[in-house]
């Protein structure tokens, strides 16, 4: 794909004022730096709080036709608890095929301001598939409405909400996995408290032509700075979630990524949801594979597609994310091993460059997730 192909979001001239490095990605051109560079970036946004531009992502209402629960309507396509979802309640879930493979992993609102809607945010290489398959499978019960004129933006950072409240105070008091349309300065918002560095932040559906302006407003603020995709993927790392096409994808599923939290309760007794029979056996008696967070010993990392082997040689698995872990501080990284490898400080082998480098399973997160809490009253 040429320069000329790559779609650009509504920040795009915003991010080359910014001497932001611009980059294909999933068709997208995009900042993976500024002149901030990414372990600053990473570090800042750890202690302040960073601005992105994930515009990329696809974005939609999904509007049920009948009377049936849209929410309901969903769930024939996921494994999660959406008729739970209260108004404005969001939740991470997954759409899966009848093998149980994961077709991408997304967020799911109860829209407030519709009856009998969804908000729903996929990931931006799936989206296209995303949305052909959730029309295809509900055609006649639910009409799917993408919102193309519409940018989005996150605000990420344990400063990121004390900075935004000064824009709009009503932020304050969103509850974490909530969402919210909001009017400010006349313009229409929907705002989720959400994220995908372990911090807390928001996520922000702005109009298209309204998104610059917007994000100048937000970066004029003290504790702002522009992010790009290169510290969001080492935040995201050190905090133990997913990035689709490399930790998940079609040939794994929820189990064997570790994303048991995901299959809802009543979802699980029901067994009511694509490749139930597969996954609820892997479930019950466990997976020949797993997703593990690795530790490699020393400073060099393991970049995804390297492989792990056992104390004895033999091919165990593979890295499907891995890199230097600014926070942390060392390498960290993620990837599938053979289930009886599975428990941590379990003794690994990383086939680096024709030599093998020590490392051991480990939990994740390798740093604390630190989202927003309402206190108990």
């Amino acid at each position: 794909m040429t320069e000329q192909d790559l779609q650009k979001t509504a920040l795009h001239a915003l991010h080359v004022e910014l001497g932001g490095k611009m980059v294909p990605f999933a068709g997208y051109d995009m900042p993976v730096q500024y002149p901030m560079g990414v372990l600053k970036e990473h570090l800042h946004t750890r202690e302040k709080a960073g601005l992105f531009d994930v515009s990329h992502m696809g974005q939609a209402y999904l509007h049920g036709l009948g009377d049936e629960d849209v929410a309901k309507l969903m769930e024939t396509l996921t494994p999660g608890n959406l008729t739970g979802l209260k108004p404005g309640g969001m939740r991470y879930t997954l759409l899966l095929n009848d093998q149980g493979g994961i077709i991408d992993d997304l967020m799911v609102t109860r829209a407030l301001g519709f009856e009998n809607s969804l908000y729903v945010v996929v990931n931006a290489a799936c989206k296209d598939n995303d949305f052909a398959h959730i029309e295809k499978a509900l055609e006649g019960k639910a009409k799917l409405e993408r919102l193309e004129d519409r940018a989005l933006i996150a605000l990420q950072g344990p400063t990121a909400a004390k900075s935004f409240e000064a824009i709009t105070p009503d932020v304050a008091e969103m509850g974490f996995m909530t969402a919210q349309p909001l009017t400010v300065d006349g313009i229409d918002l929907i705002i989720s408290r959400c994220g995908y560095t372990g911090e807390d932040g928001y996520e922000i559906s702005v109009p298209n032509d309204h998104a610059d302006a917007f994000a100048r407003k937000l970066l004029a603020l003290d504790d702002v700075e522009p992010i790009g995709l290169g510290a969001r993927d080492s935040l995201r790392l050190e905090v133990g979630l997913c990035l689709y096409g490399s930790d998940i994808d079609t040939t794994t599923t929820p189990v064997e990524g570790n994303l048991n939290f995901a299959l809802g309760k009543a979802r699980r007794e029901a067994r009511d949801f694509p490749g139930a029979d597969i996954i609820m056996e892997q479930f019950d008696n466990g997976p020949a594979k797993l997703r593990v967070g690795i530790l490699p010993e020393g400073r060099a990392p393991a970049r995804a597609h390297t492989e792990i082997v056992d104390e004895d040689g033999n091919v165990i698995g593979e890295v499907t994310s891995g890199g230097f872990g600014p926070t942390y501080g060392g390498p960290v990284a993620m990837g599938y091993v053979d289930a009886k490898f599975a428990a941590d400080d379990t003794k690994v082998g990383l086939l680096v460059r024709g030599k093998t480098m020590p490392a051991k399973v480990a939990p994740m997160p390798f740093v604390e997730q630190r989202y927003y809490r309402k206190p108990k009253a």
